[in-house]
């Protein structure tokens, strides 16, 4: 199983090359960047691989362990390769606005929501989380976190984007800071002593400028793993004592550290998008089954004028074309990107992500196909290097947390 979960990994992960000559990553590390706790990953055992110009732990242990520890207990994941984008000034809820598929302008203090960046086609250059948080001195800001693969391409598009820069001064604080995100069903015991508040009391998508044993920092209540959990903004120089702080507050809950390859396992059962492979440029928000995350008009009714907000509406006026799916398959083994989906002996789209589920203990895949009508439970199969696997249509998402 764990190694074909490994497989499954590399295989769906492009941002992820050499994976077997591993002495070569090794040697190339100094021309990658690193993450504040990259030595603490080297001394934990972590494999360490080139993950969009980073050098980031993709397991320590065991794929799988690490997996089923985050969905029993608790996990740590180090996710600085995050970008993290600070806009300050009377301007940057208005840019933001224009520039996220989310409505900005009625966000609540402390409130996150996940939010589309789309191209004035309507294809989605990124998915993204932004914080609306107040400093402690009680200067107002948003912070955009986007994928790491694509923090250049978004700093530019902004840029490009921009209205008045007078009125908006935007921070890359991604290098300054790091980001870590403490997941599973005992994330809030193992936090809790390290905050002079109920950490509790937090709903899900909020947010918090706070204190870690006298140690700065942005507490949210977010994640990509599908379980309870909270993820930390803090200095990059504090990362480390911080780590230690997690680590003892959370041994009497079995903590451990968790790597790319769980994570891409746990977001792939609880159908979270990857950029890449579910998202791209390509594809818009309601193919993507996204249409959620698009506000068209704000809480006033007012329609809002977005980028790409015409092309969505007349996705939306025509009909989508395709859409994503989930998908089971018998046996063991695990579908990959770009594999040929089948219907009644046509082909009908293609996978995009697929991995041996951990926790359901079968293959599962997500794709996209140009059948519409697909009924729960349909007959398909997978085209596998010329051998037609059976599989058949299911729920998204695969798993969900009680």
């Amino acid at each position: 199983v764990c190694d074909r979960i490994q497989a499954s990994f590399f295989a769906n992960t492009t941002h992820i090359v050499n994976f077997i000559a591993f002495d070569r990553i090794l040697v190339m590390d100094n021309q990658l960047l690193q993450t504040p706790l990259y030595q603490w990953h080297v001394d934990q055992g972590a494999r360490m691989v080139d993950f969009a110009d980073w050098s980031m732990p993709v397991q320590y242990q065991s794929i799988v362990q690490e997996h089923q520890a985050t969905r029993s207990a608790v996990t740590m994941f180090d996710v600085s390769h995050m970008g993290r984008i600070r806009f300050d000034g009377p301007g940057g809820g208005e840019l933001l606005d224009r520039l996220l598929t989310r409505s900005v302008l009625d966000m609540q203090l402390g409130q996150v929501r996940y939010s589309l960046i789309c191209n004035h086609e309507g294809g989605i250059l990124d998915d993204v989380l932004i914080y609306h948080l107040e400093s402690p001195t009680g200067v107002r800001y948003f912070l955009l976190v986007v994928n790491a693969s694509n923090r250049q391409t978004i700093v530019e598009w902004i840029t490009a984007q921009w209205p008045d820069e007078s009125v908006v001064e935007m921070q890359d604080r991604t290098v300054d800071t790091a980001m870590l995100a403490v997941q599973g069903p005992a994330a809030l015991e193992t936090l809790q002593p390290l905050f002079d508040f109920d950490i509790s009391t937090m709903k899900y998508f909020r947010a918090k400028v706070t204190n870690q044993m006298k140690k700065p920092c942005i507490l949210s209540r977010t994640g990509y793993t599908g379980e309870d959990g909270f993820e930390l903004i803090l200095k990059a120089d504090q990362s480390l004592q911080v780590t230690q702080n997690i680590f003892a507050a959370g041994r009497t809950h079995d903590i451990s550290p968790a790597g790319l390859g769980a994570r891409d396992t746990l977001r792939m059962e609880s159908a979270m998008p990857l950029y890449g492979h579910e998202l791209n440029e390509q594809l818009n928000p309601l193919e993507a089954g996204l249409g959620f995350a698009v506000n068209f008009q704000d809480q006033a009714g007012n329609d809002r004028d977005f980028i790409g907000c015409q092309a969505i509406r007349q996705t939306k006026t025509d009909g989508v074309q395709r859409t994503r799916i989930g998908i089971q398959l018998e046996g063991k083994r695990a579908a990959r990107e770009g594999y040929a989906i089948y219907c009644d002996g046509h082909a009908i789209g293609e996978v995009t992500s697929g991995s041996f589920s951990p926790t359901l203990q079968h293959p599962i895949a997500m794709g996209y196909v140009n059948q519409l009508d697909l009924p729960l439970g349909s007959a398909l199969e997978i085209d596998v290097r010329g051998k037609m696997l059976p599989a058949i249509t299911c729920k998204l998402p695969f798993y969900k947390r009680t």
